[in-house]
């Protein structure tokens, strides 16, 4: 069975950090681009950060110089940093596998004091 599993997710305070992790089964990893994707209660989904296939990373606006994502093709595992909190990053964070549309159950991250 093909999936996506994240963990990694809880309750922080605002400044606080958290590391996302998603991990691919049943299916190789190294070849694909890989996406973080968040949504917010309310909220459409949204891009966090994009990994390609040789590791060219991108970051929306709202995360670049706090967030980081990263891959371990030996692991076959994605991973997201995420530093310097703010309420607003409140969110259940996705991993999603483009080529074919493939997502995890979500991790639920909460920012709060």
């Amino acid at each position: 069975q093909v999936q996506l599993v994240e963990s990694g997710g809880g309750l922080v305070r605002p400044g606080g950090s958290l590391r996302l992790s998603c991990v691919a089964s049943g299916t190789i990893f190294s070849p694909y681009d890989m996406n973080w994707y968040r949504q917010a209660p309310g909220k459409q989904r949204e891009l966090v950060a994009s990994i390609a296939r040789n590791g060219d990373t991108e970051y929306s606006e709202f995360v670049k110089g706090r967030f980081t994502i990263s891959r371990d093709n030996a692991k076959k595992t994605m991973y997201l940093q995420m530093n310097s909190l703010k309420a607003e990053d409140t969110a259940v964070y996705y991993c999603n596998r483009p080529f074919d549309d493939l997502w995890g159950q979500g991790t639920q991250v909460t920012v709060s004091s």
